[in-house]
This record gives C-alpha cells, sequence and structure tokens, in this order.
C-alpha cells in the first residue's frame, strides 16, 4: 500500500462523503495494524502508565489557552500584568498562556545484529528498544508533536495513523546486516530534537559524527544505552567462547574469569566517552538493562527530550 493510499482516504478519481471518508480511513488504518506483533501491544501498555491527558504537558508559552496565573516579577514588564486578577488581591499577576507549538522529533533505533544478545530469562536488547521508541512515540504524538524516524521512510508527522506507519516499520523490520550499528542523522529538521536507542558497543567514531553534525543542525536530544545483565556483570569463567551475534568475530579462552577486571575497565571507559560526547553536545544519556523497570526508562527517556526543548 503506498502512503498516500494510506493517509488519503479521497483516491484519484474518488469523491466521498465524510460518512464514506472515515470508514475508509479507518479500514486503512486496521489494514496498515494488522501485521504488527505483539511488541506494539506492549509498548501501548506501558505508555498508558503514564498518558499525559490532554493538558499534561502544560507550559508556558506561545500559545491562545489559558493556562495559569502567576505573580509578576521585577523583569516582567507592565503590559503582561492582568489588571482585572490584580485588582483582587495586593499583589500584581501574570497571565500565563500555555505553550502549543508543536516540535518535531526523530528516532533512530539499532536494528544490526548485537541488539539481537539476549542472556536467559531476558528479552533481547532490540525488542526492549523498540518497545521503548514505539511508547515514547505514543507520549509525543498524543501531546501533539510530530514524530518521525530517522532516515527517509517515515518523515516526522502528527496523528494516530502516523504511529502505525512508525509501528510498521520499526517492529517490520528484520535483522541487521551488520554486528554494529551506526546512527543516521538524514530526515533530522533543523532545531528538532532526536532520540538514539542503541547498545553503543561498536566503534563510537560514527556516533559522534552524528551527533556533530546534529549540533550543527541545533538538533539536541537523548541517547539511551540498552544493554543485557550479562554485559554489566561479566559472569563467565574457565573456557568461553565468546562471538558475535553475526558471527564476524570469535574468540575462545580457558580463563574468562581472567578478563572480567579488563572488560569491566573498558565498559566503563565506554560509558564516560558517551556521557563526554552528550555533554559536548548538548545531549542527555543514560543506560537501561533489560533486567530493569522498562518504565523506569521511559520516564527518563521523555523527562530527557523535555530538558533539551
Amino acid at each position: 500500500m503506498s502512503d498516500r493510499a494510506a493517509s488519503d482516504p479521497q483516491r484519484a478519481g474518488e469523491t466521498l462523503d465524510p460518512g464514506q471518508a472515515q470508514a475508509r480511513f479507518r479500514a486503512d488504518a486496521e489494514a496498515l495494524a494488522a501485521p504488527l506483533p505483539p511488541l506494539m501491544a506492549e509498548a501501548e501498555h506501558l505508555a498508558s502508565t503514564m498518558l499525559l491527558g490532554e493538558h499534561g504537558r502544560r507550559r508556558p508559552g506561545t500559545g491562545e489557552e489559558f493556562w495559569q496565573y502567576r505573580p509578576a516579577m521585577p523583569s516582567d514588564e507592565a503590559r503582561l500584568i492582568d489588571w482585572r486578577r490584580s485588582a483582587r488581591s495586593d499583589s500584581h499577576f501574570i497571565r500565563e498562556k500555555e505553550w502549543q507549538a508543536a516540535q518535531t522529533v526523530v528516532i533512530w533505533v539499532d536494528q544490526a545484529r548485537s541488539m539481537d544478545f539476549a542472556s536467559k530469562g531476558h528479552m533481547p536488547k532490540g525488542d526492549r528498544a523498540r518497545v521503548l521508541a514505539m511508547a515514547v512515540a505514543i507520549l509525543l504524538l498524543r501531546a501533539g508533536e510530530r514524530v518521525g524516524l530517522t532516515g527517509s521512510h517515515v518523515p516526522p508527522r502528527r496523528g494516530e495513523l502516523q504511529l502505525l506507519r512508525l509501528a510498521a516499520e520499526l517492529l517490520g523490520q528484520g535483522e541487521g546486516h551488520g554486528d554494529y550499528g551506526a546512527p543516521q542523522i538524514t530526515g533530522m529538521l533543523p532545531k528538532s530534537r532526536a532520540l538514539f536507542i542503541s547498545d553503543f558497543m561498536g566503534p563510537l567514531e560514527p556516533l559522534e559524527a552524528a551527533l556533530t553534525a546534529a549540533a550543527d543542525r541545533g538538533v539536541r536530544g537523548a541517547l539511551l544505552q540498552v544493554l543485557d545483565p550479562e554485559e554489566e556483570a561479566f559472569p563467565f569463567d574457565g573456557r568461553t567462547v565468546f562471538e558475535s551475534m553475526g558471527g564476524g568475530l570469535r574468540h575462545e579462552t580457558l580463563q574468562a574469569g581472567a578478563l572480567r577486571d579488563r572488560y569491566l575497565e573498558r565498559l566503563a571507559e565506554r560509558k564516560a566517552r558517551l556521557a563526554d560526547l552528550a555533554r559536548l553536545t548538548g545531549w542527555q544519556v543514560d543506560c537501561h538493562h533489560t533486567g530493569e523497570s522498562a518504565q523506569a526508562a521511559l520516564l527518563w527517556l521523555f523527562g530527557a527530550l523535555e530538558k533539551v526543548r
């Protein structure tokens, strides 16, 4: 189905009344959603734990809707004072309006083979990354923001149908071709926000280049490193064969335990490098383990995107 066919209920050469148009739109949406896997339902459930409601993200700014009164500050101009409200008190008050400008957020989720890793009892890193990305998209879209994916397949748009496009692209993608992924920067609009979700276990030079390019466009955002608990703890000992998910790297040792300190040191150095890159480019960064609550990660992600507004 073409993008136009999915988004425009009035096909070329057709004239539909409002009822027919609504029915066609609903049928298109249901057809698009039909093949989506259970991860979409999990993302919906996760987002429902912190859905914001109609006024859940209110803040002062440019708009038409009244938000709240606040006491006037010495730096406020006299023209901003609401004299009718102030007449009922000994203080002056400012009438604030609600921020209503829609923002643009683009998301990149690492689809490389390293994200397929999962230790016993935990979901694959890639599944957790996709669930979190979709949950963030649900919250942002239902708050009126424009959300899309980096690249050119799903440009930023608003509305419930966009959520289905995002899900079809994210959850319908197959396995990545390489062991490690590199962020894409195409599709990033100037002054927009971005979210990168990956294990960031591959070379960091592509990430550094992407963050530098994003900073040059005035784009800021959040990095979420998703790791499996075994990748954090390194519980291996004795004879062990380490092999990358794509089979491109392989190392066998008889004393895996002897590698633990060196591995943990290098992991700490990688996290420190991620923190430095985020600090230099004005991004937020955090690490999430698949053995932890997905809700906690979602709360951090949403808060991080708010901070970089």
